[in-house]
């Protein structure tokens, strides 16, 4: 069962932190979201912050439509459209603790440590063969789903701290991250090292 459209229509803030811990699934692999950001059209960093155009016209659209886009020229990444058509905002997936398909994430990703294999918004589409050509599709029916959070992540304690790769609105703590994970993408937020026990294979 995937989470329903009524869940993705609440503030961007709310639904980035209740999105960690749930299962997102595509294409025979699946892993436990443990980390995303929350983006707004009322600050510079959202592409919804130039209104409405061909592009982001998807991010005005309904609440848990998938929002895909091309970084750099190089990855694909997920988002999770959230809020009114009158708001443009999603929750952008950043890591995952995969869970299924972990040797079709290996192949997919040519990568043979779990721990490197979904821990970034990249990493995680190619993992999971998300691409450009499932943009505007939902979330709610698929292909992609978001499952609701299972037995052991029902409460995930989260770490709050800036967002990552971008040049505005880098004050805003709308980064989270589930505590304890090792599957967070670099560079770690405040606090979340003190939160993983010491490993020598990072």
């Amino acid at each position: 069962m995937s989470l329903p459209a009524a869940f993705y229509d609440r503030p961007v803030l709310e639904v980035a932190q209740d999105l960690v811990g749930c299962v997102l699934e595509h294409e025979r692999a699946a892993g436990v979201i443990v980390e995303t950001e929350a983006y707004h059209h009322t600050e510079p960093a959202c592409h919804a912050y130039v209104g409405l155009t061909g592009r982001t016209s998807v991010l005005y659209g309904a609440p848990g439509t998938a929002y895909v886009y091309r970084s750099y020229g190089i990855h694909a990444l997920l988002n999770a459209v959230c809020e009114g058509p009158e708001v443009g905002a999603a929750v952008l997936l950043r890591a995952l603790e995969p869970i299924e398909g972990i040797e079709l994430m290996r192949e997919r990703r040519g990568v043979a440590r779990d721990v490197d294999l979904t821990n970034g918004p990249g990493k995680l589409t190619q993992a999971l063969g998300i691409d450009l050509e499932l943009n505007a599709t939902t979330l709610i029916e698929g292909p992609v789903l978001i499952h609701p959070r299972e037995a052991g992540w029902r409460d995930p304690a989260l770490v709050a701290g800036p967002r990552v790769g971008i040049t505005k609105a880098v004050e805003l703590p709308w980064r989270f991250s589930a505590a304890g994970s090792r599957h967070v993408s670099r560079p770690w937020p405040p606090g979340l090292r003190e939160t993983v026990a010491p490993r020598a294979a990072l």
